[in-house]
């Protein structure tokens, strides 16, 4: 949901310790009734022959450069690997927001599809090895640093994909949607939601024995860079510390050379060393948006647990499910209820390294409990759509999604797997590469 507000004000003049966390602290949590929806949604860029070669550099430029002519209301963006991302406005109802975003996928599609390439929605690319496409020293910078924790950085930057709900803060008073409960609900309620929408379980042409690879791989990069802050009962100063006691990913240069990564420097130690430079408010701001959280305060809540969603209109069904329980009351009161214990499994651990977050992305929905969880929260939002004006044919969608994955306790990373299986046991109906980037419910659906 793009917000040019949200965000630490762009100063030039030095920040301090003190301030840092008054800024962070202010601009954090926006409270009041939730009034505004966005949704980010990330695709892999594939080859509409075969989804298994890989698209060259000049094609993905040529195809993005002519995107750049297309008017659109969503912000189009391009992801370090190619991935393309449209980022809604904040809309006013969640029919508002579908509608924005599928004229300007309708828009997109139709431009990709003459240069022979589709969008594919899938949380990891099944077939190709990290390739960057964007050149840039934030992404070299990003590279640098999250080698230092392995090849999951890599993975996260160059292979994967999300399907980002935004939803506004909350009240400041206490209650269903009260900012503190949401804050909660989202940590646990997204580990509902990761094994759900699990969609990523090959990598390399090959199974990793994730549902949701695209979560393992954030899991990958380290608590610092992609971990939340503990759960307590002040999100404002939890969330403060965390980013202040965040590693620095890299120091902007002025000039067109590379930027610093430095080793084992907090934006707290920054403020308190003022070295190489001192830290600016802008600093701060670009500190932000380095930290990659499952769930990220800019104002609002950014929910980034989902893995992309196959099929042209699959993307509205997370968002559709996320606008039902944080927005309506009674839905909310009811997923806040049948999340609530799950919080022992947490262990007091942060999302995403916890093992509530570890089993719903490698079980997904063969967990008893996510699965029963997942079933009376879907129960609870097919309720609560029609009361936020949601057209029949989304409820519909919605309520298909449920009988096909949640109350067979599968997702759509089962059926890729079932595919997958059936391709390498030389069944003459293995169309795994097919599968791999239609859903059965898509208008591309393979006959």
């Amino acid at each position: 949901m793009s917000d040019p507000s949200s965000g630490c004000a762009p100063y030039r003049a030095a920040v301090t310790e003190a301030e840092a966390e008054a800024l962070i602290r202010g601009i954090c949590f926006k409270t009041g009734p939730p009034r505004r929806l966005g949704v980010e949604v990330e695709w892999l860029v594939h080859e509409s022959r075969d989804p298994r070669l890989p698209v060259s550099r000049e094609r993905l430029e040529a195809a993005y450069a002519a995107l750049r002519e297309v008017p659109l209301r969503s912000a189009l963006t391009v992801e370090p690997g190619g991935q393309l991302e449209l980022s809604s406005p904040p809309a006013a109802s969640l029919t508002e927001c579908l509608t924005t975003v599928s004229a300007d996928l309708d828009a997109v599609r139709a431009v990709l599809r003459r240069d022979g390439l589709t969008l594919a929605g899938l949380g990891h690319d099944p077939w190709q090895a990290p390739r960057r496409f964007l050149r840039q020293p934030r992404y070299d910078a990003m590279e640098a640093a999250l080698d230092r924790t392995g090849a999951g950085g890599r993975y996260m930057m160059c292979n994967s994909a999300s399907v980002q709900v935004c939803v506004d803060a909350g009240h400041e008073e206490p209650g269903p949607l009260g900012h503190v409960r949401r804050w909660w609900m989202a940590h646990l309620l997204g580990a509902v939601l990761v094994a759900v929408f699990a969609n990523s379980p090959v990598s390399a042409g090959r199974p990793t024995g994730w549902l949701s690879t695209r979560q393992l791989r954030w899991a990958q990069i380290g608590a610092g860079r992609a971990g939340a802050p503990a759960l307590d009962a002040d999100p404002r100063g939890a969330w403060a510390r965390h980013v202040l006691d965040a590693p620095v990913m890299c120091v902007r240069g002025d000039g067109d050379g590379p930027w610093e990564v430095p080793e084992d420097l907090s934006f707290r130690h920054w403020t308190r060393r003022r070295a190489p430079r001192a830290p600016t408010h802008d600093d701060l701001d670009y500190h932000v948006t380095t930290l990659f959280p499952p769930v990220r305060p800019r104002g609002h809540l950014e929910l980034r647990m989902m893995d992309a969603q196959p099929g042209e209109d699959g993307w509205t069904v997370p968002l559709a499910v996320t606008a039902a329980l944080f927005d309506d009351t009674e839905a909310a009161e009811t997923a806040y209820r049948a999340v609530k214990p799950l919080a022992e499994r947490t262990r007091g651990l942060a999302a995403p390294q916890n093992p509530l977050w570890r089993d719903a992305a490698r079980d997904g929905l063969a967990d008893p409990e996510l699965r029963e969880a997942a079933a009376v929260c879907f129960t609870a939002a097919l309720a609560a759509l029609p009361r936020l004006g949601a057209a029949t044919a989304l409820v519909d969608r919605v309520a298909a999604f449920r009988d096909r994955y949640v109350d067979r306790g599968r997702c759509p990373a089962d059926d890729l797997l079932d595919a997958w299986r059936a391709r390498h046991d030389g069944r003459p109906d293995g169309s795994g590469a097919a599968l791999l980037t239609t859903h059965p419910h898509g208008k591309d659906t393979p006959s």
